[in-house]
């Protein structure tokens, strides 16, 4: 909201008080109000001012709000942000023109009085006695500095800015002694320079760069006689002078100006009349302000890295304290952004999924081993149009998404892992059927879990036994579901606290063994964040966004960094790599293979369709890709999908390709490391069971309570759980080494080699 200024069209009741206060100060100033002990100036409205002496002698001018420049890793420009649109610059980088305009226009006596100007109050007070109103103002331009510093420290509070610029003699008074300080303080020259900095132009503009630079499009050290006189005008009512919307009446103001500069001999009187008769020629540039002007898709980015800063106390105590930093802005903020992996990542959206499509798709990208957030994107814009949202489909409800999206099959791995800590063996070999009761009880860290639902596989020709490798690939949920009642609802949520996996609502995984089958909604950056474990062999670094920032004083904050703990030993994450590369090798996520380069990944689908992912990764990047219907309502079956019909969609056919092009593009000349892998062999099989791409998809029966938007019938009381719109994996593991018997560097070894066979 534009704040009032000083000389702005005021009212007749604040006319008659400025009137009363001119006329006080007059008779203050004849009184000798420069010397300390004027007392309360004998005024018969008691409280009306504050004694003289007891007004505090230090004005505390807080740091001019300014713009904030967001940049990738590279250094280049993603957003500028900003509570106000401020560039301050010396007075040397200001045209001289525009300092005479100003001058000439707000205070002409400038260089010849002290903080109050005598002749001018006089000669105010006897014209406005004479019309019965107010015809002329007494304040200096120091005066309306000071006058100005607090409207700036008032912020956006409306209570604050009301009494910043109130009519009253009181705040007259205390605008009078702090002027007085300034003008002994700073001098001239710097109060000019200030007040150039500091006061409001219209069109959101604070401070003459800014200005110079929304109505002309250049720096204000550029600026000739009739632009800087257009730009003096405006000061003393930005809406009424307002050249984008009023020609007329703005070049009224500006001759008024520049014929002013000529009465004062700043410029010759030929030299009036030939900018009088220069018509007025703006080259607008529209306020560029907030995420929305992100470059390359990162719109979202853009908004996580702000929720970062607000949400995070390494940038202040409070929300307040970190709010009033971001506000205050000036500050340069590296990001981990990869240019080449966010553009790659966004055409891949682009060219699979359109804006305008009944579902959205949402990837978020993470470097293994540091944390750093290199991606993300989404198929519907940030804005507030047509097809767009604000809301970041790629992060968790407390970061400006929503509850979240089951991730259906990506969360089996998180249970063989759990599985293979406890001691189970990869060659573990089960008869999974095709339809199958969940056995019962199964032990959770709760107590026993019971119940009488039905799991079944999603073809009739999937019928067991198999062993995990098989399993894993054709994603057998029959398999799965004994899996996890064999050992057990703890290890496994345990497991997924360690590796940053968590519910996007913020709510605990619920110890029902449904979970296997990815009934607890998760986001993308969560589910990226947690596979990147498995590419770092084992240890999981918590997401970050921020790089550096550098604080408008040209000094660097501290900046939080990436906290990296062991979630399962080596040995647990190789042969997860090992089961996850035979998912893309020749399992339900061929279509994302990256061909010669070794990737691992999983697909999921969730009952009725409603969500498909896949979620994969190389020794040196880690992304998640979700495909569905952000309401929760949308059924993936006689689709159409970026311009492509589906019968129905699965992980492999839809999210699979997404990613399989964003990764390409995004690892394109980057080393192309291998997994270290072992040698699990499959059980004997009575007869080979053919393979079907859409067997990811998972048909667990009957689901008791829970939470969540309309996601389908999720097997055991795993939670009616839909699909929201998800967050970060911001989730911190407990430190130390997980249960299977770590040896080793903890850090990621890519040198491709291999453990002993299992038996």
């Amino acid at each position: 909201m534009p704040k009032k200024r000083s000389g702005g069209g005021l009212t007749g009741t604040q006319q008659a008080a400025k009137f009363l206060g001119v006329s006080v100060l007059a008779g203050a100033v004849l009184a000798g109000i420069a010397l300390p002990a004027f007392g309360v100036l004998g005024l018969a409205a008691k409280g009306t001012v504050e004694g003289f002496d007891e007004i505090p002698a230090n004005l505390k001018t807080p740091p001019l709000s300014q713009r904030t420049t967001i940049l990738d890793k590279d250094g280049g420009p993603i957003a500028t942000v900003y509570s106000r649109d401020r560039t301050v610059v010396p007075l040397t980088d200001i045209s001289p023109y525009m300092q005479k305009a100003i001058v000439a226009i707000e205070d002409s006596r400038f260089y010849e009085h002290g903080a109050v100007d005598l002749k001018g109050v006089l000669r105010a007070a006897n014209r406005n006695a004479q019309s019965g109103g107010v015809s002329q103002g007494a304040s200096t331009l120091t005066q309306q500095y000071v006058k100005n510093v607090f409207v700036e420290e008032a912020g956006d509070d409306p209570d604050k800015v009301a009494q910043a610029t109130q009519q009253t003699i009181g705040r007259k008074i205390r605008e009078l002694k702090f002027a007085i300080q300034v003008e002994e303080e700073l001098g001239k020259k710097k109060i000019l320079e200030n007040y150039l900095n500091i006061t409001f132009f219209g069109q959101q503009a604070y401070g003459i760069e800014a200005a110079s630079h929304r109505y002309f499009s250049k720096s204000a050290k550029n600026l000739k006689l009739e632009e800087a006189a257009l730009l003096a005008g405006i000061v003393q009512s930005p809406s009424r002078y307002d050249p984008v919307n009023d020609t007329e009446e703005a070049t009224k103001r500006r001759n008024t100006v520049i014929q002013r500069m000529a009465d004062v001999k700043d410029i010759s009187q030929a030299e009036a009349d030939k900018a009088k008769k220069t018509e007025i020629d703006l080259k607008v540039s529209r306020p560029k302000n907030g995420c929305i002007t992100a470059v390359k898709g990162a719109g979202f980015f853009c908004d996580y890295v702000r929720k970062v800063f607000l949400t995070d106390p390494a940038f202040g105590k409070t929300q307040e304290d970190r709010a009033k930093v971001w506000n205050q802005g000036g500050l340069t903020v590296r990001t981990t952004l990869d240019p080449q992996a966010q553009e790659s990542a966004q055409e891949s959206i682009k060219s699979h999924v359109y804006k305008s499509d009944e579902v959205a798709t949402a990837l978020s990208i993470v470097e293994p081993g540091t944390g750093k957030v290199l991606a993300m994107g989404q198929s519907r814009p940030y804005g507030g149009g047509k097809n767009e949202t604000y809301m970041n489909l790629s992060v968790d409800e407390d970061m400006g998404g929503g509850a979240g999206y089951q991730p259906g099959s990506t969360f089996k791995p998180i249970v063989a892992a759990a599985a293979l800590e406890q001691g189970i063996q990869p060659t573990q070999s089960y008869a999974s059927p095709y339809q199958m009761d969940y056995p019962s009880p199964v032990q959770t860290c709760k107590g026993p879990w019971s119940g009488t639902d039905k799991v079944e596989n999603e073809n009739e020709s999937e019928v067991g036994p198999y062993g995990m490798k098989e399993a894993t690939a054709k994603s057998v949920n029959t398999y799965y579901v004994q899996l996890i009642s064999q050992i057990g609802v703890c290890p496994v949520t345990e497991l997924a606290r360690k590796m940053g996996v968590e519910r996007a609502n913020g709510q605990p995984i619920q110890q029902v063994p449904s979970i296997t089958l990815g009934t607890q909604e998760m986001s993308p950056l969560t589910m990226a964040s947690g596979y990147a474990t498995f590419a770092n062999r084992g240890t999981y670094c918590t997401p970050i966004a921020i790089e550096s920032i550098t604080g408008p004083n040209g000094k660097e904050m501290d900046v939080p960094k990436t906290d990296c703990t062991r979630a399962m030993s080596q040995k647990t994450a190789d042969t997860i790599n090992t089961l996850l590369e035979g998912v893309v090798e020749d399992g339900t996520g061929q279509e994302a293979g990256l061909g010669s380069r070794p990737s691992a990944g999983k697909t999921g689908t969730t009952d009725f369709r409603l969500a498909a992912w896949f979620v994969g990764y190389t020794p040196n990047m880690a992304g998640a890709v979700w495909v569905g219907d952000p309401a929760h309502k949308k059924k993936m079956v006689d689709i159409t999908i970026g311009g492509q019909y589906h019968d129905k969609v699965f992980g492999g056919a839809v999210p699979g390709p997404i990613w399989r092009d964003a990764m390409s593009g995004a690892l394109d000349g980057k080393e192309a490391p291998g997994f270290n892998t072992i040698n699990i062999p499959n059980p004997e099989k009575d007869k080979d069971k053919g393979r079907d791409r859409d067997r990811d998809r998972d048909r667990p029966g009957n689901d008791n309570g829970g939470n969540g938007n309309g996601g389908g019938n999720n097997g055991g009381n795993g939670g009616n759980a839909g699909e929201g719109d998800g967050n970060n994996g911001d989730n911190k593991p407990d430190p130390g080494q997980g249960p299977g018997g770590f040896t080793g560097d903890p850090g990621a070894d890519n040198g491709g080699g291999t453990f002993p066979d299992f038996p």
